[in-house]
């Protein structure tokens, strides 16, 4: 490890001190190289709160609302809204089927159609019939938001929203048996989604009822305002997070019930985490010291030790099945994905249609719907992210998208 320096550097696992700031400063590290100056930024910024204690940014990172996607923050007795994210509870599910992968070529037309039938997904995208899970009959009244809440949340179960949000069929090559699974190539599922308009509902609210008791706060931190956990708006928040949490999971999976339902297929393995959370754990600081913190992964992957997760890529490059490796100094976490290299608004003046179609041909992908922000090109390369942090994951398993469905053209992203 290098010493530490007095402006964020970009190698790999470096150590950055606290800047100097009228406010306390946490230390924190950086892996990945080439990182997006703001991004850099709002992690600096984000170690400047009082109440943080350490952090890490992962080699996908790049601009969010207040903590960037890719951050990790260790705070304290306090959770910050908007270091959680706006899609509460985001995260991955990955179910190995009982079908041989040759069905992603011989069976194309019908798992095509499985995916048409029983997905949803945009702003406002529900079902015909109201989907049904034991989650809605948990106290949505834990928090004001939540219970108004509830019909819409209801209304929503089991789809899926926009932006970065996919379900796709792909190939799955197990490399080792730690994954749960004999190694091998099996067809599987695999898809990414959060907590629907309520998750963002309740971001907005509390991230404004923490704004409101922070007014001291400079401008830059303003969206990094926290709760402290055992005020009565912290206790609310922390209610809706874990509801979030629980919703997030039930929509993944009545999204795998349906397919698998539809296809009339068993599941042989099923691997799924959150990627935009707060947990309360125990920490060994930097200082030697032992803590309970809530530590905020925004847009980053649990990656204690022995911990599996999976890493996506973009609809043309492959993801990976992870175990975790327990890196103290990145507070047990990892990557979320490849990782945007440029805005959405970039993407669409830069790429086309045909460039993109022509590429997920060259890679056997065939594309059922999505907006052109979200094509291949926009994103880093995921193997130079999983090199980045081979520290911190160990990959059992690689995923490559055969058959990919995301929100159409138009929506506006929620992710």
């Amino acid at each position: 490890m290098m010493p530490p320096v007095d402006k964020p550097p970009t190698p790999s696992a470096q150590e950055v001190s606290p800047h100097d700031a009228p406010l306390q400063g946490a230390p924190y590290r950086i892996w990945g190289e080439g990182l997006e100056p703001d991004a850099l930024r709002q992690m600096a910024n984000a170690c400047r709160l009082p109440v943080a204690v350490a952090g890490a940014l992962m080699p996908d990172a790049h601009v969010g609302y207040g903590l960037p996607i890719g951050g990790v923050l260790a705070t304290k007795n306090a959770v910050i809204p908007y270091a959680v994210g706006v899609d509460i509870a985001c995260r991955m599910k990955l179910s190995v089927l009982d079908l041989p992968v040759s069905a992603l070529v011989a069976e194309q037309a019908r798992l095509s159609n499985a995916l048409q039938r029983e997905t949803r997904f945009g702003i406002g995208a529900t079902f015909s019939s109201k989907r049904n899970h034991d989650v809605m009959d948990a106290n949505w009244n834990v928090t004001p938001v939540t219970a108004r809440m509830k019909d819409r949340a209801w209304g929503q179960l089991g789809t899926s929203g926009s932006g970065n949000h996919f379900v796709e069929f792909g190939e799955l090559t197990v490399e080792n048996a730690a994954v749960g699974i004999a190694p091998g190539t099996y067809l599987a599922l695999l898809s990414h989604s959060g907590s629907r308009g309520t998750g963002a509902r309740i971001a907005d609210h509390y991230s404004r009822v923490a704004r409101a008791a922070r007014p001291g706060l400079p401008k830059e931190l303003s969206h990094l305002a926290w709760l402290d956990v055992t005020s009565e708006s912290g206790q609310e928040y922390w209610a809706a997070m874990e509801l979030m949490g629980r919703y997030a999971a039930a929509n993944h999976a009545l999204i795998h019930k349906y397919i698998t339902r539809n296809l009339g297929v068993g599941v042989l393995l099923d691997i799924e985490n959150h990627h935009n959370f707060a947990w309360r754990e125990r920490h060994r600081l930097a200082d030697g010291s032992e803590e309970d913190v809530i530590v905020h992964r925004k847009g980053a992957t649990p990656a204690g030790a022995g911990v599996l997760g999976v890493i996506p890529g973009s609809m043309a490059t492959p993801g990976y099945v992870v175990r975790g490796r327990g890196v103290a100094a990145s507070m047990n976490s990892a990557a979320h994905g490849a990782g945007r290299r440029m805005s959405r608004t970039q993407a669409k003046a830069r790429f086309t249609w045909d460039q993109a179609l022509e590429l997920l041909s060259e890679r056997g992908v065939r594309l059922i719907s999505a907006g052109l922000d979200e094509v291949p090109m926009a994103y880093k390369d995921i193997d130079e992210v999983m090199a980045a942090q081979r520290d911190l994951v160990e990959p059992l398993a690689r995923f490559q998208p055969r058959l990919v469905k995301m929100a159409p053209a138009g929506e506006r992203p929620e992710d």
